[in-house]
């Protein structure tokens, strides 16, 4: 028990006299709403205290920073030892114009390198695809071969800096490019270190980037953890994302529920297919958080996350090595709270959302910029987004001290509340067969369906409050600097492919490719053929479609 019976017994005592002083004080001056809750709709009392938390056992449910079952953090001393990284995504249309951004971003104080991707990169397909006409650049940037990757890398110590890639289905591909270009360069692939963010499950339940089914396109992601385990030791072969399902509407509980369901799936599938023992490949798994605009539910739900993640490790997959019991995450602040009305106001929810992740103890950061609900940030919007973690990091104080929060009665009562949540979502899925079989039915799907329909309409009641959207709306549109990319990066990328197409070996692409389709045919692990591959100079695009070709494109069969 965490507190003696005595002192539970004076707080009940003391806990009736509050409550009659609360209800003659609300008799006058009643609360202002009648029922309150997080934006995840979780109900919060009006007061916690001891007996909220009184079933809790110390040593067994909290204990301190660095040690089992890591509530606190993975780290023994927190941020006193080395802050968060500072991962600022980015992608600027060309892989000249991203370099440019990398390198402005590492003299403003950047600490990691985050790379986002354009739609046709991220669907595999190349530039002058039918397909992918009019997308180039747009979202992120456009990389069609090795030639586009080294411009990319132009100038960045891969053996000094980590790099977070955002690719999905092309994951493969892509990450033999950062392969390839490291041993172009000199620096062993001992030597480099970063997080592929291909992470498919997630695809299928929320964000839809999809290329080959599910059961295939398990199997590449445990070619990437097997490769990288023995053979780029320093890698994050996976970023488990639960951004992506927040993105799509989910509740804070179901981010963190199917998030770690799918960490379980890829355990099993690399420890049953590829006969890894658990230790030698868990500790360089890593997870993606959202962090959203209630303060207090985030904390919680990352806490919680790293207790959850300890626990499951040590006791189903029987990992004894400790390093397999941390949950390693990177955050995000939600884009989904940003708003295109107002949009300065963008900057404080930012703000927020990132203090709530550091107060959870995240390893990685990336924070909005305020103008991401239109465009790509502008260099101005991004710097001011940098800056917000630097402000957190050096001047609040609150990287002072390890998990500051620990011990209050709301935030373990609300870390406990969404851990046994979570837990109901799990064994639910583990009921169904496992994560694949979830999504085969739908359900993840139609549980997240539900949830943002449900947030939705207490935004249009107003019972949930956006600041300029349906409370304090203006006329003031705030209107801020648009970065635009220009369709000539389009025309320009296509000239770049076409001269890599006549002066490549045609015959070296030709087999190649063929040496990966027959390793695709035969089960074998991809990555040695793919590195080989863009090497010849083959493109994301034909290194997809042998992927399509051997194990079929897959199709959302529209479940809602």
């Amino acid at each position: 028990m965490y507190f003696a019976q005595e002192l539970l017994d004076k707080s009940s005592e003391m806990r009736k006299k509050w409550e009659d002083e609360v209800r003659k004080t609300v008799s006058k001056w009643p609360d202002q709403k009648e029922r309150w809750s997080t934006v995840s709709d979780l109900e919060i009392k009006r007061l916690y205290g001891p007996e909220d938390v009184k079933d809790m056992d110390f040593a067994k449910d909290i204990g301190y920073p660095g040690q089992f079952p890591y509530l606190r953090g993975n780290q023994v001393t927190g941020y006193r030892g080395k802050y968060w990284t500072f991962r600022m995504f980015s992608g600027m249309g060309s892989a000249k114009d991203t370099n440019e951004r990398w390198h402005l971003l590492l003299k403003a104080g950047q600490t990691g390198l985050s790379t986002a991707f354009d739609f046709p990169t991220l669907m595999g397909y190349d530039t002058d695809s039918p397909k992918a006409r009019g997308e180039c650049g747009k979202c992120g940037v456009a990389i069609d071969t090795l030639e586009d990757f080294l411009v990319l890398v132009d100038g960045i110590p891969m053996d000094q800096i980590t790099t977070s890639m955002t690719i999905n289905p092309p994951a493969t591909a892509l990450w033999a490019m950062y392969c390839a270009a490291a041993q172009m360069k000199g620096v062993p692939l001992t030597n480099i270190g970063g997080t592929i963010q291909n992470d498919m499950l997630k695809e299928f339940i929320a964000q839809k980037t999809l290329m080959c089914p599910p059961e295939p396109s398990v199997k590449l992601i445990s070619d990437t953890v097997e490769f990288g385990t023995k053979f780029v030791p320093r890698w994050n072969t996976i970023s488990i994302s639960g951004y992506h399902i927040r993105e799509a509407g989910s509740t804070a509980v179901q981010e963190l529920a199917f998030t770690i369901r799918d960490g379980v799936e890829y355990v099993d599938d690399v420890i049953k297919r590829k006969g890894l023992p658990v230790d030698e490949f868990a500790p360089r798994l890593s997870f993606f958080f959202n962090s959203h605009i209630d303060f207090f539910e985030e904390i919680c739900k990352l806490r919680a996350a790293r207790r959850l993640w300890a626990k499951l490790m040590r006791d189903r997959f029987g990992a004894k090595d400790p390093r397999s019991w941390w949950m390693r995450f990177h955050t995000q602040t939600a884009g989904c709270s940003l708003t295109a009305q107002q949009p300065y106001n963008n900057v404080v929810r930012t703000a927020t959302e990132a203090l709530a992740a550091v107060l959870g103890g995240t390893q990685s950061l990336h924070t909005n910029s305020l103008d991401e609900v239109w465009c790509l940030p502008s260099d101005h919007a991004v710097q001011i987004a940098l800056r917000t973690q630097q402000l957190i990091a050096e001047e609040t104080g609150a990287a002072n001290t390890v998990d500051p929060l620990a011990g209050s009665y709301f935030v373990e009562a609300l870390t406990n509340e969404m851990e046994e949540q979570a837990w109901d979502y799990i064994y639910k899925i583990d009921e169904m067969g496992g994560m694949v079989a979830a999504i085969e039915k739908g359900f993840p799907q139609l549980e997240i369906s539900d949830a943002a329909y449900k947030f939705q309409q207490q935004i249009d009641s107003c019972e949930k409050i956006m600041i300029g959207v349906n409370k304090y709306v203006s006329d003031d549109k705030g209107e801020i600097p648009f970065l635009e990319i220009d369709d000539a990066v389009e025309t320009q990328q296509i000239e770049r492919l076409n001269a890599v197409r006549r002066k490549r070996d045609g015959k070296a692409v030709k087999k190649s490719l063929a040496d990966l389709k027959a390793a695709c045919k035969k089960g074998e692990n991809v990555m040695p053929y793919c590195i080989e591959a863009v090497k010849s100079l083959a493109s994301v695009q034909e290194i997809c479609d042998v992927y399509r070709d051997v194990y079929g494109e897959y199709r959302d069969p529209g479940l809602y």
